[in-house]
């Protein structure tokens, strides 16, 4: 019997292999029993798709396990690398201060401009409330030697001073005052009409100082303000007018030789009382002293 050509094998194959033998074995023990030929299966013929045989209840679909998202590593930050400081080149620095002219910073204690570093510089106050009598009405005697402060200051600014008899030597009666204020020769004469033209002068004027910290004094405090002889000057009547209330960024001296003293004296007053200055007078009086008098020392009463 020709051999027959099987396929691959799977389980059906395999089946209807063995059936094919036993019939051909059944076949040969019965002469009279005609042979059936063996079904020939053909490999090129479409295979079936194989039955699948269970053998236990199928395993469930396993359940798909979905992975945590893992996070992408964070961007590094980019930082721009800080440029080197550069040294400031001599074109672009600051100018230093003219060799001899003293700076505020850098004085020498015992100097106006020294004194002035220590000024605070604040805004000028209201005027309100400023009455002349705040400050003590008329003259008074803060030394306690018999005189006031006015025949007091003309006797120690006039030369050739004559006093009326009976007074302890205050009343002065004439005198002659070379004006620190505008250099010129004054003949003092007391009396009405002429006693003006020599004027006590608050270097200081008592209604700035109201409105740059005496607001805040004592009574007893202002009355010495306006009594100090280190605020008190005698000058020409008609300058002492012009002047004022004004402070240094305003008016100065006309006699410009005497602005240093002037400017220093101011600074000496308002060191002593506790005032502060405007930034404007402050300037003003640093440019005088710095550019004219860098050295000027602090004055005395």
């Amino acid at each position: 019997m020709p051999r027959n050509r099987i396929g691959p094998a799977g389980p059906l194959s395999a089946m209807v292999l063995a059936l094919g033998l036993v019939l051909t074995s059944c076949a040969g023990t019965g002469a009279e029993t005609p042979a059936v030929a063996a079904p020939v299966i053909w490999s090129e013929a479409p295979t079936a798709e194989p039955l699948v045989i269970w053998s236990e209840a199928p395993s469930p679909e396993p359940t798909p396990t979905v992975a945590e998202p893992v996070p992408e590593p964070a961007a590094e930050e980019t930082r721009t690398p800080a440029e080197p400081s550069k040294s400031p080149s001599p074109a672009s620095a600051a100018p230093a201060a003219p060799s001899g002219k003293g700076n505020a910073a850098t004085a020498k204690p015992g100097t106006t401009l020294h004194q002035l570093a220590g000024i605070p510089i604040k805004g000028r106050a209201p005027k309100t409330g400023y009455e002349r009598s705040l400050f003590g009405s008329g003259w008074k005697d803060p030394d306690r030697n018999g005189c006031d402060a006015r025949n007091d200051m003309l006797r120690r600014d006039l030369d050739g001073i004559a006093v009326r008899p009976g007074t302890n030597g205050c009343v002065v009666t004439s005198g002659v005052l070379s004006d620190p204020f505008t250099g010129k020769r004054i003949d003092f004469v007391r009396g009405q009409g002429t006693s003006t033209q020599v004027q006590i002068d608050h270097v200081v004027a008592l209604s700035d100082a109201w409105q740059k910290g005496a607001q805040k004094m004592t009574e007893e405090q202002r009355v010495d303000f306006g009594n100090d002889p280190l605020n008190l000057l005698a000058v020409d009547g008609p300058s002492n007018a012009a002047k004022g209330d004004s402070d240094a960024a305003s008016w100065l001296p006309p006699d410009k030789s005497f602005r240093c003293s002037y400017v220093a004296r101011q600074t000496a007053v308002k060191a002593k009382h506790g005032l502060w200055m405007t930034k404007a007078e402050h300037e003003g009086i640093k440019r005088i002293i710095t550019m004219q008098c860098p050295n000027q020392t602090i004055p005395g009463g």
